[in-house]
């Protein structure tokens, strides 16, 4: 797949700034076919389909809607539920003997 061209048409059809114009040659017949079934699929023109997908492609990446980490959102998930006190066994100094049977 080659460029062929991008250039900056007039600013016609009542387009508030000149929108460019991009060319691509030896698109394989394939992809041509995708590409109209996909835009047929979303209701509109192969040139629109083919505007989204670039849209999409070049946009910066978004941040990430949250910046708590996966354990505090868990946590404040969970929160409305109220705690749980466990008791904890005690604790000794030393391990109790294994008890074997013979």
């Amino acid at each position: 797949m080659a460029i062929a061209s991008v250039d900056s048409n007039d600013s016609t059809a009542g387009n508030p700034r000149p929108m460019a114009t991009l060319t691509i040659r030896n698109l394989d017949d394939a992809v041509r076919d995708r590409l109209r079934r996909r835009a047929a699929e979303h209701g509109h023109s192969m040139e629109e389909e083919v505007r989204q997908i670039l849209r999409q492609v070049v946009e910066p990446a978004k941040p990430a809607a949250t910046t708590e980490g996966l354990g505090s959102r868990i946590h404040n998930h969970f929160a409305s539920l109220g705690s749980l006190e466990l008791d904890l066994p005690s604790r000794n100094d030393s391990p109790s003997a294994p008890k074997l049977e013979p």
